[in-house]
């Protein structure tokens, strides 16, 4: 038998003298038809049928071990392919060149010795089975190289054909195995980091208790398999003026989510600090521009503010579509003038306000248009908020949450299920009778300045 090379098929048994040191391979014998090989007074043990087959490389500096190995394998009766070589640096190359199944790794090497020799075949091939191979006085170096990732070991002198079959096969299952689970805990990450994410996209909402109420639903794009951009939030202030925003960054995933959550939070913090309108927006944009990750990643949001006690909500459109008006059980859209989105254009800062009288019970509906442009049909037509608002108007009465709900299928069910883009909806219902009346200290300086 010769270093670095197959073996031939066929029976292999010692010879005296020197091993030769031309490069060989190594092949597994080739069953001969209406033959059945025998060896040493043995029968190879049986093999499954249809079993995989296994490119085994073997590290070890003695001819006579790596001989001894060899036969064992033929007698195990496994589909395999062994190739053998005597050193560490050669055993890598061969693994960066054709990873193997199973590498069985004598622990003294002309080039290194001891279980470190584990890691150096794991670097060199992470999906590779590693059985060590030990002497009968070093049986303790065998577990020690379980703990350093090896999955199996093996006592020079105390193996059969059975033995050397099973854990091989078992190595490699194992191995597999190893493999799924890391797999799987990168993935149940990533789920935690994505959950995380969520939660920023979507806070707990900071609303009184009887002054307004809010519906939220949201769905990531790309068969939910990836979290999307779009972000909603709610905050009420002083006086009963319930703030809003529902916003949509550019692009799909973790890069746009956390966007989308970063300009959440600067929201959120800077409407409890006063700002408003325009002000505000310059502020979001002048925070997008610091986290993007690309110039060309922008953002289109809604900025509403309700003023339950005056009955009228102000509005700020950048980019973004006009809101839903309910009232008296008719839909319709909101007519407001439109800016530019954030990003878009940097130093513009055209977001002009809108101001629209409420009615005394109604809702606002604000989304983002993956709600809308889904088709409804097979000529490509898409919904759009015409066919939003004829879905909306023949949905019968119900309560906010039951209403999202249907609508959501509906729309869904009209595209096929072809969602792909990312959904962020918000409605805010209201009822101006549940509104404290305005202390009595506070109309009469306003009706009467400067009395008292």
């Amino acid at each position: 038998m010769q270093e670095g090379g197959r073996v031939p098929r066929g029976r292999h048994r010692p010879r005296p003298g020197p091993p030769p040191r031309q490069p060989l391979h190594l092949h597994p014998p080739r069953a001969q038809p209406g033959r059945a090989r025998r060896h040493r007074g043995r029968d190879p043990v049986s093999a499954p049928a249809a079993e995989q087959h296994y490119d085994i490389l073997l590290v070890e500096d003695d001819a006579g071990d790596a001989l001894l190995v060899e036969e064992l394998l033929v007698d195990t009766g496994l589909s395999h392919t062994l190739v053998w070589h005597k050193t560490l640096a050669a055993a890598r190359t061969a693994l960066a060149e054709r990873p193997a199944s199973c590498v069985l790794l004598d622990l003294h090497l002309p080039d290194g010795s001891g279980v470190g020799l584990v890691g150096a075949v794991q670097e060199a091939s992470a999906d590779t089975a590693v059985v060590v191979l030990t002497g009968l006085s070093e049986t303790h170096a065998g577990v020690e190289a379980l703990a350093f990732g090896a999955q199996d070991y093996l006592v020079k002198g105390k193996v059969d054909p059975e033995l050397l079959q099973r854990v091989v096969r078992y190595a490699v299952q194992r191995k597999q195995a190893e493999r799924a689970k890391a797999a799987l805990q990168a993935g149940e990450l990533r789920a935690q980091e994505n959950a995380r994410l969520e939660r920023g996209l979507l806070p707990p909402l900071m609303l009184g208790a009887t002054t307004a109420t809010a519906t939220t639903r949201y769905f990531p794009g790309r068969e939910r398999a990836l979290l999307g951009g779009d972000f909603l939030d709610v905050v009420e202030t002083g006086d009963h003026l319930v703030h809003a925003v529902v916003g949509d960054v550019s692009g799909h995933g973790p890069d746009a989510a956390a966007l989308g959550v970063c300009l959440r939070i600067a929201w959120r913090a800077l409407v409890l600090g006063g700002h408003r309108g325009t002000g505000l927006l310059r502020l979001l944009e002048q925070m997008l521009i610091a986290e993007r990750g690309r110039n060309d990643m922008f953002t289109t949001c809604t900025l509403l503010t309700l003023d339950l006690r005056a009955r009228t909500v102000t509005l700020h459109l950048a980019g973004h579509h006009e809101p839903l008006l309910t009232g008296d059980g008719t839909t319709t859209e909101l007519a407001a003038e439109h800016g530019i989105a954030l990003g878009i254009a940097p130093g513009v800062e055209h977001w002009p306000p809108t101001t629209v009288p409420l009615p005394p019970r109604g809702a606002l509906t604000v989304y983002t248009d993956g709600l809308v442009e889904g088709h409804t049909d097979t000529d490509g037509t898409r919904l759009g908020a015409d066919g939003l608002l004829r879905l909306l108007n023949a949905a019968p009465a119900a309560d906010p949450d039951s209403l999202l709900d249907r609508l959501i299928a509906d729309v869904r069910r009209l595209n096929a299920d072809r969602h792909t883009d990312d959904l962020a909806i918000l409605r805010l219902d209201w009822d101006t009778a549940l509104v404290p009346a305005q202390p009595e200290s506070r109309a009469s300086q306003q009706t009467a300045p400067g009395t008292g």
